[in-house]
């Protein structure tokens, strides 16, 4: 016969066997480095705040949060090498707008944004800044446009690829405002900003991350901000839609994981991300950086991914933009 207090114990060790494997997983995670791929070259704005973030997962976790930059194809490289990834939590997705727009973009895509990528937590929401060379005449939204149109086929304009925001930035100013320019891409935001300050080619709708300190010194010239307010941190520059209503613009930054990423370790990574975005420090370089924080849960980031890549997909089409084969 089974005691009283043996039969407790089989029951205690048959409700631990029964636990689903993911709590035991989310537990002890990480156990072992993470890998959060980053879809472009160090020192753009993706890079910038994924290198941020990830210090403080490392100190907070014990593990390294290992960036991988893996440029190419219009952050499509990088979405698909994490999306095959195992669904274990030890690979990330630095998710950025390009993932939202290349839904839309892109003919032949092997994935879908919204259904194959986990979201785990949104970081800030970031404007992007339409910036030209200092030797360009125009110093106000309207003098470029009258500038462009008055040299057709030679005003250049930088992106940081194809599908970007700052690629997308630049069309809608064209649709809207009638201004033709030459789009070239670059592999990341670093090379375009370069080629810019020399010259090369003449204006550039980029993240505030990359080009604020570029605007600073004095290099870069600022004509506007594309979100529908001004910037603290650039409380001189007019938003773009004082010169073209309607216009808006702006970069959501969050983490993402492999669908079917165990739910126990999407929780834990989503409430260590938002303990380090609720830091005093973080907040306030994040707020440098561009965007205040967003803390949220998985599902409302979400929401967000979604709301995103329907935007987009408007801008794509109103603009009569070919999709890339």
């Amino acid at each position: 016969m089974i005691s009283r207090r043996s039969a407790i114990g089989l029951f205690a060790l048959s409700v631990a066997a029964a636990a689903p494997l993911g709590s035991a997983m989310a537990l002890d995670y990480p156990t072992r480095p993470v890998k959060w791929v980053v879809g472009y070259p160090p020192g753009g704005a993706t890079d910038i705040i994924a290198r941020l973030i990830g210090q403080r997962l490392s100190e907070r976790l014990g593990q390294q949060f290992v960036i991988e930059n893996k440029p190419g194809a219009g952050n499509n490289i990088a979405t698909e090498s994490v999306i095959n990834a195992e669904p274990d939590g030890y690979t990330l997705l630095l998710v950025n707008p390009a993932n939202y727009i290349n839904t839309s973009l892109y003919a032949n895509l092997k994935f879908n944004v919204p259904r194959d990528v986990a979201p785990v937590a949104a970081f800030n929401r970031v404007p992007n800044v339409m910036t030209v060379n200092k030797d360009v005449p125009a110093k106000t939204v309207a003098e470029f446009i009258a500038y462009v149109k008055a040299n057709p086929g030679k005003v250049n304009l930088a992106s940081s690829g194809n599908g970007t925001s700052v690629h997308l930035s630049g069309e809608m100013f064209m649709a809207m405002s009638g201004a033709k320019m030459q789009h070239v891409p670059y592999r990341g935001a670093a090379p375009a900003l370069t080629d810019l300050i020399a010259g090369q080619v003449q204006v550039i709708f980029d993240n505030m991350p990359s080009v604020l300190q570029h605007i600073r010194s004095g290099s870069l010239r600022a004509l506007a901000v594309t979100s529908t307010a001004k910037s603290p941190l650039l409380p001189d520059v007019p938003v773009l839609a004082d010169t073209i209503p309607g216009y808006e613009a702006s970069a959501l930054f969050g983490m993402g994981a492999p669908k079917n990423t165990p739910k126990e370790i999407i929780e834990k990574l989503n409430k260590e991300v938002n303990a380090v975005l609720a830091e005093p420090a973080i907040k306030a370089r994040l707020t440098e950086l561009g965007g205040e924080p967003l803390i949220g849960t998985p599902e409302a980031f979400g929401a967000m991914i979604v709301a995103e890549t329907e935007k987009w997909k408007k801008v794509i089409e109103g603009a009569g933009i070919q999709k890339v084969e």
